[in-house]
């Protein structure tokens, strides 16, 4: 459990949240403030907590619907017409996730790398990457069929994962603090004289 919260921890100040602890630091507010501010906004709907309720709501309704005879492609092509992502799958600019390998070992060492959750989630990726989706397995979705191996429901499970990225938060507001007031990305945006190329527009999909 307290492998959950650390092993997604990287005390990298140009990470979102964590950026929001250095900026406390280099603004010399309080760490407690500093903090709470940092875990505040890691309820993003994409990247943070807001996903991963979703994450372990979604193996629990299709682990119904595989139990009660129903196709698990069918199930995870539906979900993906009707909400077009699935928590637990996919990452930005990368299929790996670097932060399988610890998680899962440490999972093995304990004895919880056989799960039912577990597997059922590894099946719904073969199945996503069947439909080329390119929605590898993530590190949100392996935390969550754990958890949900563990007994716990979303509700639960979302209380429980507060403290992620605490770790790396607290080495972010150190290290500014420590630097000069204001050191930390000293220069606002409209500063920046870019010269490359223009917008692009985003298109739907």
């Amino acid at each position: 459990m307290e492998g959950l919260w650390i092993y997604t921890s990287y005390p990298d100040a140009r990470i979102w949240n964590n950026r929001i602890a250095a900026l406390a630091g280099s603004a010399r507010s309080t760490g407690t403030l500093g903090v709470a501010a940092a875990l505040a906004v890691s309820e993003a709907s994409i990247y943070g907590h807001g996903i991963g309720i979703r994450t372990i709501d979604f193996l629990m309704r299709l682990r119904r619907h595989v139990d009660s005879g129903g196709s698990m492609e069918e199930y995870c092509r539906r979900e993906l017409a009707e909400c077009r992502r699935i928590g637990g799958y996919g990452r930005p600019l990368t299929s790996a996730d670097e932060r399988l390998v610890p998680i899962l070992s440490l999972a093995r060492e304990l004895g919880l790398a056989d799960g039912s959750y577990l597997r059922l989630a590894f099946a719904a990726e073969q199945v996503l990457l069947a439909c080329r989706t390119r929605l590898y397995l993530n590190y949100g979705g392996v935390a969550a069929a754990l958890a949900a191996d563990m007994g716990f429901s979303p509700r639960e499970y979302y209380l429980f994962m507060f403290p992620t990225f605490l770790a790396g938060m607290l080495p972010c507001f150190i290290d500014a603090a420590e630097q000069p007031e204001g050191a930390l990305f000293p220069l606002p945006c409209n500063m920046i004289c870019y010269e490359g190329q223009a917008k692009r527009p985003w298109r739907r999909c």
